[in-house]
């Protein structure tokens, strides 16, 4: 029994229980504003674009009878305490990447991605037709949350350096901003790793207090001027092959919303996570041509680095076996995984080298 089940049956007599059992559930009546805060500063590219749809969608669908309002980072609380206001209560509902939140779990970096992990249509698969929504709730039991994804930045690039990577030396003692159990993988390669929001990064390159960043692709990268500051640029990464972000709502609030409420922020957030995606990978295309032609060196990690990205990666991974929901969700994402990927590469892979091939 939950904390909040047990709280409610405790508050109640034998014979209330007995008779509030056969009543209909009581949903707050009236119109709602609901607070949302995010892990985003206003106005970064597509992020908080994600954020502002779904509270536009949400607002827009109920008719303005559940109002949102959006909170972006710093202008409530900080980026990094999202999680903990929408628990405690302080806020109602946060959008975010939750693999910032892997010290209050290690699974809610599945959430986003892992190193080497799956791309956005290989989590899509696993949310919304495998366990992966299952898990999302399980955790979300413990915590107090409702979530939902809502959002993907698609493949992330692997970041800007001050120099050009020649091998895994390279990152020994490198200041490398990387979020998530990605960026503990490239602790792991000697690297001095540090996480911070979004909006603090370019001050942080430009006054070399870091020495590289990852961010997320050409179009974001490009609105936030990191060419502006170093011109090496690789364009995969490891960390964040298809990073999905999350809506969610402080449970107790979320269940004492009508049944029409939620199934709004449902499918709102839903609506969102497509939305976005396609906004990233149609506007990153054309933001890489910008950036070449403006002298940024677009690179690929040769495969000795990638080699022991892998070897990072699997010990990052494998230290958090041994915790219940941790050992069943990654069980559950590495078999969605490899189930999507081998019809995936069989079928889009194999059609899309021929196109090119074919076609030019």
């Amino acid at each position: 029994m939950d904390r909040r089940s047990f709280l409610k049956n405790s508050a109640l007599g034998g014979g209330a229980a007995a008779a509030t059992s056969l009543a209909a559930p009581a949903y707050a009546q009236g119109n709602r504003t609901l607070t949302l805060v995010t892990t985003w500063g206003r106005g970064l590219a597509g992020v908080h674009d994600a954020a502002q749809r779904a509270a536009d969608t949400i607002t827009a669908m109920s008719g303005g009878s559940l109002t949102i309002d959006l909170k972006a980072a710093g202008e409530l609380v900080g980026a990094f305490e999202v999680f903990d206001a929408v628990t405690s209560g302080q806020a109602d509902m946060y959008h975010g990447a939750d693999y910032y939140f892997i010290n209050q779990h290690p699974g809610y970096a599945f959430f986003t991605s892992v190193p080497f992990g799956m791309t956005p249509q290989e989590i899509s698969n696993w949310y919304y037709h495998g366990e992966g929504r299952d898990f999302h709730d399980e955790l979300g039991q413990i915590f107090g949350l409702k979530s939902f994804l809502a959002g993907n930045t698609g493949p992330q690039a692997g970041g800007w350096f001050s120099k050009e990577i020649t091998g895994p030396a390279d990152f020994q003692g490198l200041k490398f901003r990387m979020p998530g159990l990605g960026g503990e993988a490239l602790g792991k390669m000697g690297a001095s790793v540090q996480n911070l929001p979004g909006a603090e990064v370019y001050q942080a390159l430009a006054s070399g207090a870091i020495d590289g960043t990852e961010w997320i692709g050409p179009w974001a990268d490009e609105k936030a001027g990191f060419q502006e500051i170093t011109k090496f640029y690789y364009t995969a990464g490891m960390h964040e092959p298809g990073a999905a972000l999350s809506l969610a709502t402080n449970l107790e609030v979320f269940e004492s919303l009508s049944p029409e409420h939620q199934k709004i922020i449902e499918i709102a957030a839903g609506e969102a996570h497509q939305w976005n995606l396609a906004q990233f990978m149609d506007s990153n295309g054309a933001a890489l041509q910008r950036l070449q032609a403006g002298g940024v060196k677009v690179l690929e990690f040769p495969d000795t680095v990638w080699d022991a990205m892998g070897s990072a990666a699997r010990e990052t991974m494998d230290q958090y076996n041994g915790d219940d929901i941790y050992d069943r969700l990654r069980a559950s994402y590495n078999a969605s995984m490899a189930a999507s990927s081998g019809w995936i590469t069989q079928s889009e892979g194999a059609y899309r080298a021929q196109r090119d091939r074919v076609m030019g």
